[in-house]
């Protein structure tokens, strides 16, 4: 149950970021509050994960989703540009969170 907890955690993490960005192109009360609940529900999830695993797992993983999270929204839904350099780092960045729950007990 702690990984679905991570795993919720991690993406609400993506979620509250892509909020933040679009909270640039325009404020809005509805949306801001919507980011808000996700940051808070992130944290509670992380804090419900962290209870059964590890810090130097947990942590890692959680920031792991919502970078790889990001950049693949960003790259989706913002235009944004991914080199060789950066499929390469979000390789390493999955291969590297894969790594660390492997260690799990």
């Amino acid at each position: 149950m702690a990984w679905v907890f991570l795993l919720t955690a991690g993406a609400l993490e993506v979620a509250w970021a892509t909020g933040l960005k679009k909270l640039g192109f325009g404020f809005t009360w509805t949306l801001g509050a919507l980011t808000l609940i996700a940051m808070i529900a992130s944290i509670v999830a992380l804090y419900a994960a962290m209870t059964r695993l590890p810090l130097g797992i947990a942590y890692p993983i959680w920031t792991g989703i919502g970078s790889v999270g990001s950049v693949l929204v960003g790259v989706m839904s913002f235009n944004q540009n991914l080199s060789m350099s950066g499929i390469a780092g979000l390789t390493l960045l999955i291969a590297g969170m894969f790594l660390l729950g492997s260690d799990a007990h």
